[in-house]
């Protein structure tokens, strides 16, 4: 793995869908793939599973939807919980990302493409996805998945 140039993935995460990019650090940009299937947040393993072996990442990244005010959110330890999943499953380095405002500003750029507002017919799941690997790209934060959410973001027990 050469630190100069990583392949990232990163996630979305939606109890329905699941928002996905690929990037890599050379040139600190993303792009949007293809979103993932999922019921109740239990995403579709084998699209996963395909997705990684095509990019072959160095890395994978989960945004973390924090509340507004910074307390953690029901979804924000769902999605921490997908990390780690991701994490075992394929023994990569799993980090997390706040993702606060993504989906408001994947919609934005959707919206001023010319996409229409059926967001469920027209995902922008795979922009916020690259949102949030584009950010990552761009902090010095590196946040392991497995981390508590308490003592990453210095809040108390939701």
């Amino acid at each position: 793995m050469n630190p100069d140039c990583l392949q990232a993935l990163a996630f979305d995460f939606g109890t329905s869908r699941i928002g996905v990019a690929v990037g890599q650090t050379l040139t600190a940009t993303a792009t949007a793939i293809a979103p993932v299937s999922a019921r109740d947040g239990i995403p579709d393993w084998n699209q996963i599973d395909q997705i990684v072996q095509e990019w072959s990442p160095d890395a994978l990244v989960v945004g973390i939807p924090l509340n507004m005010d910074g307390s953690i959110s029901d979804m924000a330890r769902r999605a921490r919980k997908f990390a780690n999943r991701l994490h075992e499953r394929y023994k990569l380095p799993s980090f997390l990302m706040d993702e606060r405002l993504s989906t408001r500003e994947a919609k934005s750029i959707h919206r001023a493409a010319g996409g229409g507002t059926n967001y469920k017919k027209e995902s922008v799941d795979g922009i916020a996805a690259q949102l949030i690997l584009e950010s990552w790209f761009s902090s010095e934060q590196r946040i392991p998945s497995h981390s508590r959410l308490e003592d990453l973001y210095d809040i108390g027990q939701s």
